[in-house]
């Protein structure tokens, strides 16, 4: 660790020694909005969540937090860090619980009851492109970490993420904001009500160059559309959403090119990377009473289209045209969702049962891989069209059998079904795969208002569909290759500590442990299966959140995580790119006057590169801090500081072979995208 690093890491311990432990980025309940109102917490929310990694973090916390990119909003999940290796259009990359979630597997991601991850998609399964995101409309976050809930199905056995936009604001705003490198972004959004029915529309552009030596040229627009009718008891809500994107990329870079003076940290090996990429999507939610219980029905259709170019290993593959590569997605999903809850009394014991059933259809008109230069496709390395179906029964049964303990037990059953229509006859074919999955929470307290809490339950992720029917390597079809499961079972169990020891500090403890059956992968960037092994992971969490006055807030997390792959694997046990620390700070102040003001810090440790554990990547610690000043009753001025210790840490880190021109040789190397230096954003808001 060089000298920066060591002073990043020690003004971060520094921070989180003016606390009393470790604290979280959300109050570990589902009930949060009351600290707000009032200078304490509310002690009843602390029986809300089942498990003690479970939380809501509400719209007020997400507006006081400097975001470089709006996927950055999930880093209120204890524990989860989003960072981004290639341009601002491409999905980030997620790690939570000792994962390298890639862009997505094993972090489901739904934005008002619309799944957000893709599945068989042409870069990599389960991609959770966030980028449309509107941070400002957010109204709350509630997440969810392990598999054991009976309603979250495929990409949840690490987490689960529920975003839910706003019905209706308080003030219809605009907001205007300018940066370095070329940042500009507009937003206007305004709502209205009538006596039964409200609407909320709003539109967010923006435009982004970089310090990139080629310009990123990013440019981006989102528009969301809703109404709501009908009250508490029965209502309906329509959502139409719509985002476009397209940028230039700098992807990772070879380390031995900034140290042979080739390049330097911001520029790039292929000029020619990038991409765009849209979504649109209408979704309808409807909720009556039925019976004694309330029914819920939701619906949703998307059409989505991704075009992405990349280059990891430059001129490995073929040292004249070079390893340039397009990744095409173009799809229409439909699925939707019923649920019946029931709560009624028996006795002196309180009991809840909620039963239902998720489907979704995929219909992939086309998903590709191409060999291209400048661009321009030189051939195809594979395409097919891909039809992809599932179905999901769920109940669960929450009993309160006492005031000191409840149970919930669940079950899922998941169904999936598969065609594969590929180029390579010998490639396309059927599938289908089905997974029974046990649930059991149990809740002791709370005594001296500390509970103890007990989770345990099995899941599972799905695989790329182009894998379960794969015969033959498209690189080489007189290669034969083996075909893996759609589905992949995982397992995990938790135990939880959670406590309000006064009424302005919840803290909260977890032990868990999580097995997954395989982590073998369809590579879309090879068209093909990359070998693994089972893995086992546990690790422990430590969170809190404390409110010292009516002025202050301040959160912060620690997680560390061990990840093991089973001993069968010859190459070692350890698992690459499985970050074996994480930690979080944040503080916020709302002054008495015209001035608040956020810092924020978040800890990114080292992990292995390889499974043998011989190289390792460097930690990561980053800074960010806003301030905002009151001009009027309807204006404020924000400056936003990014990476405020201007840290030359990377983002994300990566060791593979790779080949430059006028090499003669692969080379084992290091591969970076680092982090963006230090810049300021400020905005203009105002309200009308």
């Amino acid at each position: 660790m060089n000298r920066r690093n060591r002073n990043n890491a020690a003004l971060l311990a520094a921070g989180l020694a003016l606390v009393p432990c470790a604290f979280a980025g959300g109050l570990p309940a589902t009930q949060l909005a009351a600290i707000h109102v009032d200078e304490t917490l509310d002690p009843d929310t602390l029986a809300q969540a089942d498990a003690a990694s479970a939380g809501v973090v509400s719209s007020e916390q997400i507006a006081q937090r400097p975001l470089s990119r709006p996927a950055e909003v999930l880093e209120v999940v204890p524990g989860l860090i989003a960072t981004q290796h290639s341009g601002d259009g491409k999905a980030n990359q997620y790690f939570l619980r000792g994962f390298n979630l890639d862009h997505g597997t094993d972090l489901s991601t739904a934005i008002d009851d619309v799944p957000n991850n893709l599945r068989t998609h042409g870069h990599g399964q389960g991609y959770n492109d966030l980028n449309g995101l509107i941070p400002e409309l957010i109204d709350s976050i509630e997440y969810r970490k392990g598999p054991y809930y009976a309603d979250d199905g495929d990409f949840s056995s690490a987490g689960a993420v529920r975003i839910r936009y706003k019905d209706r604001l308080d003030h219809d705003f605009y907001a205007i904001s300018g940066g370095e490198h070329g940042y500009v972004r507009g937003l206007l959004a305004a709502s209205g009500d009538s006596a039964d029915s409200r609407w909320l529309g709003a539109v967010d552009l923006g435009a982004y160059d970089g310090p990139w030596r080629k310009p990123a040229d990013a440019r981006k627009a989102s528009l969301l559309l809703r109404h709501r009718s009908g009250d508490a008891e029965r209502g309906l809500r329509l959502t139409l959403a719509a985002y476009t994107s397209r940028w230039d990329a700098s992807d990772q870079i070879p380390l031995r090119a900034i140290r042979q003076g080739q390049i330097d940290r911001y520029a790039q090996i292929d000029p020619d990377l990038g991409g765009d990429t849209s979504r649109q999507t209408a979704a309808a939610r409807y909720h009556l009473p039925l019976a004694v219980g309330e029914l819920l029905l939701n619906a949703y259709a998307a059409h989505y289209d991704l075009r992405l170019y990349s280059n990891f290993t430059y001129f490995l593959a073929d040292q004249v045209q070079g390893d340039e590569f397009e990744q095409r997605d173009v799809r229409n999903y439909y699925g939707g969702s019923v649920k019946y809850v029931q709560k009624w009394m028996s006795g002196s014991f309180a009991h809840e049962l909620a039963v239902g059933m998720d489907t979704r259809y995929d219909a992939i008109g086309t998903v590709g891989l191409y060999h291209t230069a400048a661009r321009q496709r030189l051939a195809t390395v594979r395409e097919d069209a891909v039809d992809q179906a599932s179905a999901g029964l769920f109940a669960s049964w929450s009993t309160r059998w006492s005031n000191r303990f409840r149970s919930i037990a669940g079950l899922r059953y998941d169904h999936y079904h598969a065609h594969v229509d590929s180029n390579i006859a010998a490639n396309s074919g059927s599938t289908q795969d089905q997974r029974a999955s046990p649930k059991l929470n149990l809740v002791l307290g709370p005594w001296h208002n500390t509970e103890l809490l007990l989770n345990a339950g099995r899941g599972f992720h799905s695989n790329d569909a182009r894998g379960s029917t794969l015969r033959v390597s498209p690189g080489d079809p007189a290669q034969a290759a083996q075909p893996q499961r759609l589905l992949v079972a995982t397992s995990g169990y938790e135990l939880g500590l959670r406590s309000m020891p006064t009424p302005t500090l919840a803290l909260a403890f977890a032990a868990w442990r999580l097995r997954i059956g395989s982590e073998l992968v369809f590579a879309g960037d090879g068209g093909t299966t990359e070998p693994s092994y089972p893995a086992t992971r546990h690790g422990i969490e430590l969170s809190a959140y404390y409110r010292p006055s009516a002025h202050w807030l301040i959160d912060a997390d620690y997680a560390r995580a061990h990840a093991r792959f089973d001993k069968t694997n010859p190459a070692g046990t350890q698992v690459p790119n499985a970050i074996e620390r994480t930690a979080s700070l944040g503080v916020q102040w709302a002054g008495t006057g015209r001035w608040s003001a956020a810092l924020r810090g978040r800890y990114l440790g080292p992990a292995p590169l390889l499974e043998d554990g011989s190289v390792r990547s460097s930690s990561t610690t980053v800074f960010n801090a806003r301030a905002d000043y009151r001009l009027s009753k309807d204006f404020t001025l924000s400056l936003d500081a990014l990476n405020l210790s201007d840290s030359r840490d990377n983002d994300i880190t990566y060791f593979y072979e790779s080949q430059l021109p006028g090499e003669t040789q692969p080379v084992a190397d290091f591969h970076l995208h680092p982090i963006e230096p230090r810049q300021f954003r400020l905005t203009l808001r105002g309200t009308f």
